[in-house]
């Protein structure tokens, strides 16, 4: 049953790290008047969306939550699925603003005084609305998916747990990126036969000269570039991660070993048929490019190392492992080579079809300013470069949700009162002068 409409001052929506951040910050500055609306649960996309082995890539000392730094014997690992979920949840118990899970917001829209946010449990009427929800709501598939034959499993990233509820058989996985890798790695490790579609994720070193990756760049600022400093924004906003992983104490993703261990690689996938898939001739293309992206690393590793006179052991020239033949395969055939499932990691589409208003461009997403939009009181935060590398991650979200916080703040003391709140007054201020 649905309670009446209620008011309060902020309505954050998402329960996930950046929905808590936003709220421990607004109850350190006072604004204690808010609530929390999750869909789900609390840290819902860590629990629940994400396989078995799953782990951070990025090493546990950049877990920098509001007053919340990693609190574990291990700052150079690499989190896995279930220490997540309990550091997240750690983190909520520090939260004191009222978390309302399993309560889906089905619209906001623009009133004269503020916001009404509606639910599956009733209407808020708020000053300001903060979607904390990210921007990979709806999982994407190519045209023509629903060619491929009933028989055959067809999952995304976001299913997929382990490889025993994979039918057996081979597995083809269309995406490259950090999920795709990661999986199509799991299931080769488990003695599957993986066919890989490769797109334009780039890679990262991970131990370069003696220490992560991570850290080095970390060490020379690279995570304090902030958005309008970037040298190609929108492409920082809308590419594809670095593939790496954290797994077993973190390693690089070369694919090319994945290929010499049997993995077969194929090129942007460019049409899907009954019988299977076909993609372009361009494995080597791909795999070249991502390579620039991990000998780009190192090398900026490399000149700050020798601008700093830093002592720090050499590391032997890259040279490729593997080059697939020419000419490439481009064809494969769903029956002859025993294909079961096919894992869609194609990465994501934005919806906020909930929030009535024109602020959101070609793509979905928002028009905003560091998660400030044009639309006075409305705000968004954990979204991809929102304002740093780190704005959709543990190392960044606390940053930008003390601005937002900030923001919210300044507004709080611009704004005239509500409506009710200066009718009271003038009754109040009537009833001294009678």
């Amino acid at each position: 049953m649905k309670n009446e409409s209620q008011r309060t001052e902020v309505v954050i929506i998402g329960g996930g790290q950046a929905g808590l951040s936003i709220s421990y910050y607004l109850s350190k500055y006072g604004i204690s008047d808010q609530v929390i609306l999750e869909k789900n649960k609390v840290a819902h996309s860590w629990r629940e969306e994400r396989w078995d082995s799953f782990c951070l890539v990025t090493p546990n000392f950049q877990c920098r939550l509001p007053d919340h730094p990693y609190d574990g014997e291990d700052p150079d690992g690499f989190m896995l699925k279930d220490e997540i979920v309990a550091y997240v949840d750690r983190f909520a118990q520090k939260v004191t603003a009222p978390i309302h899970e399993g309560v889906t917001v089905l619209s906001v829209r623009k009133l004269d005084d503020g916001f009404e946010v509606e639910t599956t449990i009733g209407n808020w009427m708020c000053e300001s609305v903060v979607s904390a929800v990210g921007s990979f709501h709806i999982p994407l598939r190519p045209p023509g998916f629903e060619r491929i034959p009933s028989g055959i499993q067809q999952i995304f990233a976001t299913d997929y747990r382990n490889p025993d509820q994979i039918p057996e058989g081979a597995v083809a996985i269309v995406g490259n990126g950090q999920s795709g890798c990661q999986i199509a790695e799991d299931l080769q490790l488990a003695g599957r036969q993986v066919h890989l579609y490769l797109g334009n994720a780039p890679r990262s070193p991970r131990q370069y000269r003696g220490k992560d990756a991570v850290a080095w760049l970390e060490e020379m600022g690279y995570y304090e570039t902030c958005y309008d400093e970037h040298p190609d924004p929108e492409k920082a906003r809308g590419g594809t991660n670095h593939y790496l992983t954290g797994r077993d104490g973190g390693r690089e993703i070369d694919l090319r070993r994945f290929a010499l261990d049997g993995m077969k690689l194929y090129g942007y996938l460019e049409e899907v048929t009954e019988s299977g898939f076909r993609s372009r001739p361009d494995v080597k293309e791909k795999l070249d490019k991502a390579d620039r992206s991990y000998l780009g690393i190192r090398q900026r590793i490399d000149e700050y190392i020798a601008a700093n006179g830093i002592d720090a052991p050499e590391e032997p020239p890259y040279v490729p492992c593997w080059n697939p033949p020419s000419p490439e395969e481009t064809e494969l055939d769903f029956e002859s080579a025993n294909v079961s499932s096919v894992i869609w990691c194609l990465g994501f589409k934005p919806d906020f079809s909930f929030i009535e208003l024109d602020i959101f461009d070609h793509r979905g997403m928002p028009h905003h300013k560091r998660g400030v939009t044009g639309e006075s009181g409305l705000y968004f935060l954990g979204l991809p470069w929102l304002h740093t590398w780190g704005s959709s991650r543990f190392a960044g979200i606390a940053q930008d949700a003390e601005h937002i916080a900030n923001m919210i703040l300044k507004r709080r003391k611009r704004v005239e009162p509500w409506p009710e709140i200066q009718r009271m007054r003038a009754e109040t201020i009537g009833a001294e002068t009678a």
